[in-house]
């Protein structure tokens, strides 16, 4: 008779073929479903790891290999069936080190998805693996990259596979992760200095080093990092690199260093996050200076920059004042990440400001032809009429609705709503969607 594990775990096998849906095409709209239900399936295969850990392994090859049936029946522009597959991979390998299989079965296993990997399932598998190996999966996974690597290009049965200067460079990122992981910096470095050191590879030494409390030899590596980082003109590793220098100087008592270097930085790069890591090294007695220093410094900074920083400190005057300078052109060209919340605050104590930015958060939409926002584009505009008329700028007003009739009117779907909002209607004097229901509700059945 089967066990109650057994059991479940059959009925756990008839559910991955529902939860794949064989057969049918999943479009990019129903994928987020689609991968929810996957998600449910692969939770209660977790669950069976702990009691019965070889069957769960059983599970996750079972459901590995229905993802790689299912791979040309969805469309996954979104790399969300993907991310779940690797997750998959990650799980199992967990299962398999729960049941006791041998470490450097499971790592030549691992590697073999990686080499036939026609769905790009296990592009970078290397980065969800070191967080499911234990220190003898890590070790084994490790002899198994190393030998690619020394065989570049070759796959298990010495045969040339692929280009060797796309493989090398493959498998030689393959093992920095899994050095990293280890926290193994002399391998590390060994492998930078057989390959290529990069800015980012110095970020990580630098992390390692400063994990060991040795803040010395890990701004040692920063420095070296931003000069790479400086000869390479781009890096993405560039800001961190910069962030992690500061806590370094502080770490070792060179504050007044740390201080100088967010200063140079806000002062190339005046915006929001720039100045709470200036204000992060500013000593307490002579924030107030510093403040000063950088509110009149941001007077270079785009307009997206400044508005985002001036709302930020509270610095309504410069923020009005620059607002009240802005042409409509240059609002319309600023994000609305940083126009919408200053409008927002500045509706009841400075509505002529907040009118001129409401009007750009409509026109950009219409401009730009976005016609699935129109809806935002009306309620923006309804609040530019409204912020107008408590302003006492109906004349601004009446601009806006000869230039929206004269440049928009083809747009039938828009005007509509906005000759309701020209009216004195608009979207905020609809009953919502939650209104409408309890109203119907509320009428007798016939009625």
């Amino acid at each position: 008779m089967p066990t109650r594990a057994r059991r479940r775990a059959d009925r756990t096998e008839q559910a991955i073929e529902a939860a794949l849906q064989p057969g049918r095409f999943i479009s990019y709209g129903a994928a987020w479903s689609f991968i929810e239900g996957l998600e449910s399936v692969g939770g209660e295969i977790a669950v069976l790891v702990r009691s019965s850990p070889s069957r769960a392994v059983t599970l996750y090859e079972t459901f590995l290999a229905g993802c790689y049936e299912k791979a040309n029946e969805l469309d996954d522009s979104s790399g969300s069936f993907g991310s779940f597959v690797a997750g998959l991979f990650r799980a199992w390998a967990t299962a398999r080190q729960a049941a006791g299989a041998d470490p450097d079965d499971t790592a030549r296993r691992l590697l073999a998805w990686m080499d036939d990997d026609p769905y790009g399932f296990c592009y970078h598998l290397e980065r969800e693996l070191v967080k499911a190996l234990d220190r003898a999966g890590l070790v084994a996974f490790e002899r198994c990259v190393r030998a690619r690597l020394a065989g570049t290009g070759a796959g298990p049965d010495g045969q040339q596979t692929q280009d060797p200067g796309f493989a090398r460079r493959r498998w030689a990122e393959a093992l920095r992760t899994i050095l990293a992981a280890r926290r193994d910096v002399e391998a590390y470095v060994r492998l930078c200095e057989e390959t290529e050191l990069t800015p980012e590879d110095t970020l990580v030494i630098a992390r390692m080093l400063q994990t060991r409390r040795k803040p010395a030899d890990a701004l040692a590596w920063v420095e070296r990092g931003l000069a790479l980082a400086t000869r390479a003109r781009t890096s993405l590793a560039n800001h961190d690199l910069g962030r992690l220098r500061r806590e370094l100087l502080q770490k070792l008592g060179r504050g007044d260093a740390a201080l100088a270097a967010a200063w140079a930085e806000f002062e190339e790069h005046p915006h929001r996050y720039s100045y709470e890591e200036l204000m992060r090294y500013a000593p307490e007695p002579e924030r107030t200076a510093w403040h000063t220093k950088a509110m009149e410094a941001a007077a270079k900074a785009d307009l997206y920059s400044q508005v985002d920083l001036w709302l930020a400190t509270g610095e309504r005057d410069r923020l009005v004042a620059r607002l009240r300078s802005a042409s409509h052109e240059e609002l319309e060209g600023t994000s609305h990440h940083a126009t919408e919340p200053a409008a927002k605050a500045l509706a009841e104590t400075h509505p002529d400001v907040a009118a001129k930015l409401y009007r750009a958060l409509g026109l950009r939409i219409l401009v730009a032809k976005k016609s699935r926002y129109y809806d935002a584009a009306l309620s923006h505009l309804e609040e530019a009429r409204r912020c107008y008329e408590r302003a006492g700028l109906l004349t601004e007003w009446e601009t806006i609705v000869r230039a929206v009739r004269a440049d928009h009117r083809r747009k039938v779907g828009f005007m509509a709503g906005f000759e309701d909002i020209v009216a004195g209607g608009g979207p905020s004097t609809k009953p919502s969607f939650l209104e409408r229901a309890k109203a119907r509700w509320a009428r007798p059945p016939g009625a």
